[in-house]
C-alpha cells in the first residue's frame, strides 16, 4: 500500500497508468469498452409512463427550421457545415466476430437533427496556440505543479500527507517506447497503461518531456492539452468546443453509412487515408503512413466538406459529457449531452468527455477511433501527447466571434 499515493497522483492527473497496475486495483473492474450490450439496454429500470390517448396530447411545440444557409461571415480557417438529418452512432452490436471493435456505446444508431455550424478545418496547431499563449500568457494543466489539497477528494489526510514532494511535479502522459516486452499482459482490462508513463515535463511545448521541442512542429496539432485548456483558447478564439453529434455529422462530411469518411475500404488502392498506427499495436510499430507521431495537419485528404484530421492523428475533444447508454435517450435536436458524466469503468472520475477521432495511435488490433461513429472518453483533467481539439462557431455566436480577443488580435 506504500505507492497508493504516487499512484492515485498519477490517475488524478490523467496518468491512470500508475494506478490501474498498483496492488489495490486487482479487484476486477470492468473497462466501458467491454461493457456488454444487455448492460445498456437494461440500465433503464423505470417503468415506461402510461399511453396517453392522442385525443389528450398537447399541441407540438413550434420549432424553428434548421439553420441551412451559410451566414455572410466566412471565418478564416473555417468550413460551413450545413444543417440536416443524419443516422448517428452504429445500426448493431455484432454479436459474433468483431473486426471493427465495434463498442456498445456506439448504439443504438437514431436520428439527430442538426442546424448548421461552422468547424475548425484542422485541429488547433501548435502555432495557432503559440499566439494564444504569447497574448494571455496562459499556462496549461500539464504545465502547473499539482498541490497535495488538488487530491483531498480520492485520498485520506493520512495517505495526503504520504506523498513524496517530488512526485509533486508538472507533466503529462507519454507512450512509454521502453515498456516491459517481456512481460506485457493484453487482453486484459485496461492493459494499455502498461506502454503508457507519465512524463514529468511533457507538456505542449516539449512534447515528449523536457528535452523535445516544437521547432519542427508548429504546423502539427497542439497536444497535451485539458479539456479547460481548450475551452479558454476557445474563448479566447470566440468558439467553442464542437458537441459529439456535430462532430460524427461533420466527420461524415455529408456520406453514407460508410465506416471511414472515404468509404468502407481502409486503406483504398494502398493509400492510406489518415495518420494512425500500422502493425499490432504495441509490439510492432510500422511507418507505412509515413508518421510515428504527429503528423501537420492537412497531412491526408479532407473529407467532403473540406475538414482534415477528422480521422486520426489526435484525439480530439468534444464538449459532451460521457455516458455509455447516452445514445438511448438522447434528444433528436441538437443533443448536447447528458447533464454529468458516468464511466462504469473508472466511476471514480467524474468529470470525463467525449473524444473523437482517433489519434496516430489507433489500430486495427486494439482501437479504431479513426471510424466515424467510435466513441471514446478522456478525463477533462488528464491531457497526453496524442490529444488535440479544434473548433466551432454556429450563428448564435458570430457578434461573440467577432469581438473576441483572438478576432480582434488579427484586425
Amino acid at each position: 500500500m506504500k505507492n497508493l499515493p504516487a499512484m492515485i497522483l498519477a490517475l488524478t492527473i490523467g496518468i491512470v497508468l500508475f494506478a490501474l497496475l498498483g496492488p489495490t486495483n486487482k479487484s476486477g473492474r470492468v473497462k466501458s469498452d467491454s461493457i456488454k450490450s444487455d448492460t445498456l439496454n437494461n440500465s433503464r429500470s423505470s417503468p415506461p409512463a402510461p399511453e396517453v390517448p392522442p385525443e389528450k396530447l398537447p399541441p407540438p411545440e413550434p420549432q424553428n427550421p434548421l439553420v441551412l444557409l451559410e451566414p455572410d461571415l466566412h471565418p478564416p480557417g473555417m468550413k460551413w457545415i450545413p444543417g440536416g438529418t443524419f443516422l448517428m452512432g452504429t445500426k448493431e452490436f455484432p454479436q459474433g466476430e468483431n473486426p471493427d471493435r465495434i463498442k456498445p456505446d456506439e448504439t443504438p444508431q437514431h436520428t439527430v437533427e442538426l442546424d448548421g455550424f461552422y468547424m475548425d478545418e484542422s485541429p488547433v496547431t501548435n502555432q495557432q496556440f503559440q499566439k494564444f499563449v504569447a497574448a494571455t500568457g496562459y499556462l496549461t494543466f500539464a504545465e502547473k505543479t499539482p498541490r497535495r489539497e488538488d487530491f483531498a477528494d480520492l485520498l485520506t489526510p493520512a495517505e495526503l500527507a504520504q506523498i513524496p514532494e517530488e512526485n509533486l511535479v508538472a507533466g503529462s502522459l507519454c507512450f512509454n517506447p521502453e515498456f516491459d516486452r517481456d512481460n506485457l499482459v493484453t487482453g486484459v482490462n485496461l492493459w494499455e497503461y502498461q506502454v503508457w508513463k507519465y512524463q514529468p515535463g511533457a507538456c505542449w511545448k516539449h512534447p515528449e518531456g523536457p528535452d523535445s521541442n516544437i521547432l519542427d512542429r508548429m504546423d502539427h496539432p497542439v497536444v497535451h492539452i485539458s479539456y479547460d485548456d481548450a475551452i479558454a483558447y476557445l474563448t479566447w478564439a470566440g468558439k467553442r468546443l464542437p458537441r459529439e453529434a456535430e462532430f460524427e455529422y461533420a466527420h461524415r462530411g455529408g456520406a453514407h453509412d460508410y465506416k471511414y469518411f472515404w468509404g468502407n475500404e481502409l486503406v483504398p488502392q494502398g493509400k492510406y487515408m489518415a495518420n494512425y498506427w500500422q502493425g499490432t499495436f504495441p509490439l510492432d510499430r510500422q511507418n507505412l503512413d509515413s508518421y510515428l507521431g504527429t503528423s501537420p495537419v492537412k497531412s491526408f485528404p479532407p473529407n467532403p466538406y473540406g475538414l482534415y484530421d477528422m480521422a486520426g492523428n489526435v484525439w480530439e475533444w468534444c464538449h459532451d459529457f460521457y455516458s455509455p447508454v447516452y445514445y438511448h435517450e438522447s434528444p433528436k435536436r441538437n443533443p448536447q449531452g447528458p447533464d454529468y458524466s458516468y464511466d462504469p469503468g473508472e466511476p471514480h472520475i467524474k468529470n470525463k468527455h467525449v473524444t473523437r477521432g482517433g489519434s496516430f495511435l489507433c489500430n486495427t488490433n486494439n482501437c479504431t477511433g479513426y471510424r466515424i461513429s467510435a466513441r471514446m472518453r478522456a478525463d477533462a483533467n488528464s491531457p497526453a501527447f496524442h490529444q488535440g481539439f479544434r473548433g466551432v462557431l454556429d450563428s448564435s455566436m458570430i457578434e461573440v466571434y467577432k469581438s473576441a480577443p483572438g478576432q480582434q488580435l488579427n484586425k
